[in-house]
């Protein structure tokens, strides 16, 4: 196993972790799937806890509390969503943003979300069973020569594979997606093109706005 871990900030309170691709957050099943950022982190910060996760082929930031109460308090900005996180990835096509769009070129997602048991752990969109999902977006470039857009995400609900199923819902799955995209999308990139980028949040012990940014690797 190994011990590398990417970090951005460490104070008495908290972790400010950049996650690669295809390390899981926390451990898993079996022994196979016991190397994660968790109990790399706490070889190294033993009193670090977790806080939030992001899926295993997903890279960037994640945040981690030292102690129990800054865990507790972290917890509880991320139910309320006091945390405002960014993401950016690369998706098949042209995803050009709708008329409709902000005076800075957001939109939204509104589709509902459910789990698909049948096929666990994908996850469906589903008007009658899904639970409400909000996702802002944004296109930042456009590669004509590939035919990719990067995006620019905001997830203002926390569904899981939200991002990746929503994307994939406009008919633009993020290249190297495994799961939603199909086999030549998928083929198009060797990992995940989704990355944390961006998180902000006020302090919840201290006060004072915090903020931190990695670039993606891609």
């Amino acid at each position: 196993m190994s011990a590398d871990v990417a970090c951005l900030h460490a104070g008495d309170t908290l972790l400010v972790l950049d996650k690669p691709a295809g390390l899981l957050c926390v451990p898993g099943r079996g022994p196979d799937k016991q190397d994660a950022l968790s109990t790399r982190a706490q070889a190294l910060w033993p009193d670090a806890l977790v806080v939030h996760r992001l899926d295993q082929a997903t890279s960037g930031l994640v945040l981690m509390a030292r102690g129990t109460a800054m865990q507790r308090a972290l917890s509880h900005a991320f139910a309320e969503r006091l945390v405002h996180k960014r993401y950016q990835a690369v998706v098949a096509g042209r995803l050009q943003a709708p008329t409709t769009s902000d005076g800075e070129g957001w939109s939204e997602i509104t589709l509902p979300i459910a789990a698909d048991w049948e096929r666990r752990p994908l996850r469906v969109i589903d008007s009658a069973q899904g639970k409400p999902s909000v996702t802002r977006w944004r296109v930042l470039t456009h590669d004509e020569v590939h035919n990719t857009t990067r995006v620019e995400l905001e997830p203002i609900t926390g569904r899981t594979h939200q991002l990746r199923v929503h994307l994939a819902a406009l008919g633009h799955s993020i290249l190297g997606d495994a799961l939603y995209a199909d086999a030549a999308t998928q083929a198009r990139a060797p990992r995940l093109l989704l990355h944390a980028c961006a998180l902000g949040f006020a302090h919840p012990l201290r006060g004072g706005w915090c903020g931190y940014v990695s670039q993606p690797p891609f």
